[in-house]
């Protein structure tokens, strides 16, 4: 139990020597060159509160980084992981379309508003391509009959 306190002791000193209150500086400092004057600003220090509140964040992404890890389970067959990957890259593309979808339908409803014959066809467009990029994998699947 003796070895704990000490290093308790040691972290202590550690951490009053590393957040010891320091004179504050100024932040603005002129210097005269070449006949014009240049103010040069001087980062800010953190306060105590601010290193420490810093180092608890850091503490606390680490914790959680370590704690809520993942086990990644792979399969023993490879069409499996193709069939994963492919399924993967179809939800991403499903995201991106339905982005677009969404925009699409702001863009219809504004050019509704304004009145811009060129800003609604865009936005039909991009209603059109939302949708087809939304539905892919089916299309796919209707076109191969698969």
């Amino acid at each position: 139990m003796n070895w704990f306190r000490k290093s308790v002791i040691a972290c202590k000193q550690l951490l009053s020597k590393r957040f010891r209150k320091k004179k504050k500086k100024e932040t603005l400092e002129t210097v005269e060159k070449d006949g014009l004057i240049y103010v040069e600003v001087q980062p800010k220090r953190l306060s105590r509160a601010g290193k420490i509140r810093f180092l608890c964040y850091v503490c606390i992404i680490l914790l959680v980084l370590v704690v809520l890890v993942c086990t990644a389970f792979a399969a023993d067959d490879p069409l499996t992981v193709i069939n994963n990957l492919s399924s993967f890259i179809f939800s991403v593309i499903r995201a991106i379309g339905l982005i677009l979808l969404g925009w699409g339908i702001v863009q219809v409803g504004l050019s509704l508003q304004s009145h811009d014959p060129s800003q609604r066809s865009n936005g039909f467009l991009t209603l059109a391509g939302g949708i087809i990029i939304t539905f892919a994998k089916e299309i796919l699947t209707l076109i191969t009959g698969g």
